[in-house]
C-alpha cells in the first residue's frame, strides 16, 4: 500500500536525503518464485521459504479413491514475500497461515501449483505454519498432462520420479529443499498404509478403520516420501544393528512373492556390504516394499519399494543392492538439479557390480568392459550424455550403463585407494544435502590428484564412444562372453528405469 504523506515535507526531505546517501531502500513484500530455477522442470520447488517439517495427516478410501485430510508444513521465509506457491494438484478446501485463513488458487492452470496469498505479508527469516486441507481423487488429476498416483485394485501408490508429491500432499517439491516428515494415513480394516521411517503405532478411533503412523527424523527429499496402501504382508523386525527392519509384501504378488521375499528380507545383509564400500548407513530404519501396480523399483528413503516383475525370473538381489545403494547415492546425497542424475543412477548401477563381485559373479571391471563392449561406436547408446542427458532421457539405460562404466573408468585412473576415499567423503560433507557433478568432481581431484575432470568430461559429457575403455585401454580387456551377473543386472535396470512394461 502506498501512504501519502502531508504536512512533514521537512521530514520528508531529509529521508529521501538519507536514501540517496546510503543507497539502501527498504525492498517491498514480494511473491515466491513458481520454481527453483531448475532447467528440467520448471515448476519444480518454490522460492521464498525453507521447510523444516511436515505433517501428513489423511484419511484414504481405496473403494473411492477419495483421500482428505491436512498436511502441516513448518517453514523459514527466505525473503519478504507477499505470496508463495506449493506444489500440488488436489482440490484444496482452505488455507491457514500462522493460523490466519489464507486465499488461495489450486492447479487453475493444470501446472500443480497452489498459490497462497497470506493475510499479511511475511517478513523475512519468519517462522510460518501453514495448513493445507484438501480432499480429491488422486488418480482424476492431471499436472502439465502427467499423473503419479497409481490406483490399485485394492489401494493406491504414491510413488513415482521425479515427482509423485503433487498427488497426496502440498509441499516443496525439489530435492534442494529436504525436511524430516510425519506420515499418518487412515485407511478401512485389514488393508495397510506404507510410508518411510519408523513405523510409531497402529491406532483406532472408530469402528472399521485403523490409523498407521509414521516418523522419518532424517533430512529427506519430497519425492522419496512414499504412500503405499492396500492389502500387504507386513513384517515388522529389528535388523541385527539394532533398527527397525519394516518390510511388506502385497497380497496380489502371485508366485512372485517367493522370489520377491526371498530378495527383500536380504536387505540388512546387503546394507552391511554397502556400508563397507561407502561408510555408515545414514537413515535410522530400513526395509521394503514389494508390490504389484508399477514397472519399476525406487529408491524411497529407508524402503525401496519394487514392482512385482522384478522378481518374475527369481529372486534378484542385485536390484536390491542397487536401490539400497541410492539410500547413499540419491537420498543422503541427493541431486542439486535434476541433470546431475548421473551421480544417482550412475553410482547405484555400480554397487551392483560391487554386490557381483562380492557374491563372486563377475568383477566390477568385467561388468564395465562389457558394457563398452557391447555397444559399437555407431550404437545410439553413446550419443546420451550421462552428466546432462535432457529430461527425454533422463532415465535412458545409458545414464545407468555407461554412467557406471565412467565410475569405473574413474576408479581405474585414481586406484583403489583414492577411489573409495572419494565416495566415503563425499558422504561424509554432504550427508543430509545435496551435490552437484561439478563438486563430485573438483573433490576427486582434489583427494586423487588426478586429472578427473578431463575424464568425466569424455565420459559424461562427449557423445560418441570414449576412445579409452574403462579399465584403461583401447584394446578390450575381458572376453566377451557376458558375465554371469550382467543379465541379472540388464534386467533389473529395465524395470527400474521403466523400460518394460
Amino acid at each position: 500500500m502506498r501512504r501519502t504523506v502531508r504536512g512533514a515535507t521537512g521530514t520528508a526531505l531529509a529521508c529521501v536525503t538519507s536514501l540517496l546517501i546510503t543507497g539502501v531502500a527498504a525492498a517491498a513484500p514480494a511473491p515466491g518464485s513458481a520454481g527453483i530455477g531448475d532447467p528440467y522442470y520448471p515448476n519444480a520447488g518454490n522460492g521464498g521459504y525453507d521447510v523444516s517439517h511436515y505433517d501428513i495427516r489423511l484419511t484414504y478410501q481405496p473403494a473411492t479413491d477419495v483421500l482428505a485430510g491436512t498436511t502441516t508444513i513448518t517453514a523459514t521465509t527466505t525473503q519478504e514475500l507477499s505470496r508463495f506457491d506449493l506444489d500440488f494438484g488436489l482440490k484444496v478446501t482452505s488455507v491457514l497461515v500462522n493460523n490466519v485463513p489464507a486465499t488461495f488458487s489450486a492447479n487453475a492452470a493444470g501446472d500443480g501449483e497452489l498459490i497462497v496469498t497470506p493475510a499479511k505479508s511475511l517478513a523475512k527469516g519468519q517462522s510460518i505454519t501453514v495448513v493445507v486441507a484438501y480432499s480429491d481423487r488422486p488418480s482424476t488429476v492431471q499436472i502439465d498432462g502427467e499423473n503419479g498416483w497409481t490406483k490399485l485394485p485394492d489401494g493406491a501408490l504414491g510413488v513415482n520420479e521425479p515427482q509423485s508429491a503433487a498427488w497426496w500432499y502440498p509441499s516443496n517439491d525439489h530435492p534442494t529443499d529436504k525436511a524430516t516428515f510425519d506420515v499418518s494415513v487412515e485407511v478401512p480394516d485389514g488393508v495397510a498404509a506404507l510410508s518411510n521411517g519408523t513405523l510409531l503405532r497402529t491406532s483406532k478411533t472408530r469402528a472399521g478403520w485403523t490409523r498407521w503412523s509414521w516418523r522419518s527424523t532424517k533430512p529427506q527429499a519430497t519425492y522419496l516420501t512414499s504412500l503405499e496402501v492396500g492389502k500387504f504382508e507386513v513384517n515388522q523386525q529389528v535388523s541385527p544393528d539394532g533398527k527397525p527392519f519394516v518390510t511388506a509384501y502385497s497380497a496380489n504378488l502371485g508366485d512372485t512373492y517367493g522370489a520377491a521375499k526371498a530378495s527383500i528380507e536380504r536387505t540388512p545383509e546387503i546394507l552391511d556390504f554397502l556400508s563397507s564400500q561407502f561408510g555408515p548407513y545414514p537413515f535410522e530404519a530400513e526395509g521394503g516394499v514389494a508390490t504389484t501396480g508399477i514397472g519399476f523399483a525406487l529408491e524411497n528413503q529407508t524402503r525401496p519399494v519394487y514392482g512385482s516383475r522384478i522378481f518374475a525370473f527369481g529372486s534378484n538381489a542385485s536390484v536390491v543392492a542397487h536401490e539400497n545403494a541410492h539410500q547413499w547415492f540419491g537420498d543422503n546425497v541427493s541431486v542439486g538439479r535434476w541433470s546431475d542424475i548421473w551421480l544417482n543412477e550412475g553410482f547405484a548401477t555400480y554397487a551392483q557390480y560391487l554386490w557381483s563381485d562380492h557374491v563372486g559373479e563377475g568383477t566390477p571391471a568385467e561388468l564395465a568392459q562389457y558394457v563398452y563392449d557391447l555397444h559399437p561406436a555407431d550404437d545410439p547408446f553413446w550419443q546420451v550424455l550421462p552428466g546432462d542427458p535432457s529430461p527425454a532421457k533422463q532415465f535412458d539405460g545409458a545414464v545407468y550403463d555407461r554412467g557406471a562404466a565412467a565410475i569405473q573408468a574413474l576408479r581405474t585412473l585414481v586406484g583403489d585407494d583414492a577411489f573409495f576415499t572419494i565416495l566415503r567423503t563425499w558422504q561424509q560433507t554432504r550427508g543430509y544435502s545435496t551435490g552437484r557433478i561439478s563438486d563430485f568432481t573438483a573433490l576427486a581431484e582434489k583427494i586423487s590428484g588426478k586429472p578427473v575432470y578431463s575424464l568425466l568430461q569424455t565420459w559424461l559429457y562427449t557423445a560418441g564412444k570414449p576412445a579409452v575403455g574403462p579399465n584403461g585401454a583401447t584394446a578390450r580387456l575381458a572376453a566377451a562372453k557376458e558375465p554371469k551377473s550382467y543379465k541379472e543386472i540388464r534386467t533389473a535396470l529395465d524395470f527400474i528405469s521403466g523400460k518394460l512394461k
